[in-house]
């Protein structure tokens, strides 16, 4: 099993090196500082926490709090930080496919192959 744990860290170390690794930390960092986005974001949040705990009690949320809502979601997907951000982890999000997908045909391989490996 150990041995396993050491490719996976390899992995990880691997993938950390990676263009789309890099673009998603740095789109990250930018959007975190962007005061006016993370106030933003900050209160998504608090209005998307309050939702919830509304419904949990079978309440509707004030439609202020709806309108609200809505035009801060529409003002922060307008935002270049935050476009930027999306773009990366998509691109990420695609790169971590291809790896499991890696992953699943070398546990194919693994599976048709006759060879037994001692831990």
């Amino acid at each position: 099993m150990d041995l396993i744990w050491e490719k996976a860290r390899d992995i990880g170390r691997l993938v950390a090196q990676t263009d789309e690794y890099q673009a998603l930390k740095r789109a990250n960092e930018r959007l975190a500082d962007d005061r006016e986005a993370v106030t933003r974001l900050n209160r998504l949040q608090e209005l998307e926490a309050g939702f919830t705990r509304s419904i949990q009690h079978g309440v509707e949320p004030p439609q202020e709090e709806q309108d609200e809502y809505e035009r801060l979601a529409l003002e922060v997907q307008g935002l270049a930080g935050y476009q930027a951000l999306i773009a990366a982890q998509s691109n990420f999000e695609r790169l971590m496919m291809r790896v499991q997908e890696e992953i699943a045909k070398g546990v194919e391989m693994g599976q048709q192959s006759r060879i037994i490996l001692t831990s």
